[in-house]
């Protein structure tokens, strides 16, 4: 029986598109850069490559050391002129960042669902994509009305080895978690990143309200609906 509830973050909790989002966050991540001297447009494509180098991850390092290898590549940087970039990468995603969440719609679901979750003892997992530092998925977190202490376990690019849709990122979880598949059910707005876990024997519910297909996946096998179908259909669950 489903005990522990896996959650993806952006367009899930967070309801926004992936464009408004990227749009915004490249424009003021590229401020971080230039503030440092740096060629903002180089960066933000060393950026692209080392994003593109964590999906490609094979779990033999951990997303962050995939990121910034991938990044010093090409920049040229390395040593303490990296660290100073990692540094103020994650003084960004701390402050300036947070202005961000101006473009999302206000939402009081996930709070009170994932409050009523915790008090009727589910297991809760914020399992968003980790290509983020720990900082910035705080951040994020916080705005659903959120901390990432709500949850018992949350992914970020320095605990992970896999992204979203390798199926090691899911094995990695519920080995980190103690929990077998089938305990265990992932809520999301992707059927080929989130709902992937199903393969593993979890049981899945897609979120319409952001819904992110642009390979056109049929969706129809997936249970269903939006984010307050959602919360109904979790809230009606009984532990055992």
């Amino acid at each position: 029986m489903i005990n522990t509830i896996l959650f993806d973050l952006d367009g899930t909790l967070l309801q926004f598109t992936q464009k408004a989002f990227i749009d915004n966050y490249f424009a003021k991540l590229g401020k971080v850069f230039a503030g440092l001297g740096m060629d903002t447009e180089k960066s933000v494509k060393a950026v692209w490559a080392g994003t593109k180098a964590m999906f490609l991850n094979d779990g033999s390092r951990t997303n962050h050391e995939q990121f910034w290898s991938t990044f010093a590549e090409h920049t040229g940087l390395s040593g303490n002129k990296l660290n100073a970039v990692e540094s103020a990468c994650d003084s960004f995603y701390m402050n300036e960042f947070d202005s961000i969440k101006s473009i999302l719609a206000t939402n009081d679901i996930p709070k009170r669902l994932v409050h009523t979750l915790k008090s009727k003892g589910y297991s809760l997992v914020l399992a968003t994509n980790p290509l983020f530092p720990e900082c910035a998925v705080t951040t994020r977190s916080r705005w659903t009305g959120l901390e990432t202490d709500d949850f018992d376990y949350v992914t970020h690019y320095k605990n992970c080895s896999y992204c979203k849709p390798n199926l090691g990122f899911y094995r990695d979880i519920f080995e980190k978690i103690q929990k077998q598949p089938k305990q265990c059910l992932m809520v999301g707005n992707s059927p080929v990143e989130d709902m992937s876990v199903c393969e593993l024997g979890a049981e899945t519910f897609l979120v319409i309200d952001c819904l992110e297909n642009e390979t056109n996946a049929n969706i129809t096998e997936f249970r269903q609906g939006s984010l307050m179908e959602l919360e109904k259909y979790l809230t009606d669950l009984t532990i055992i």
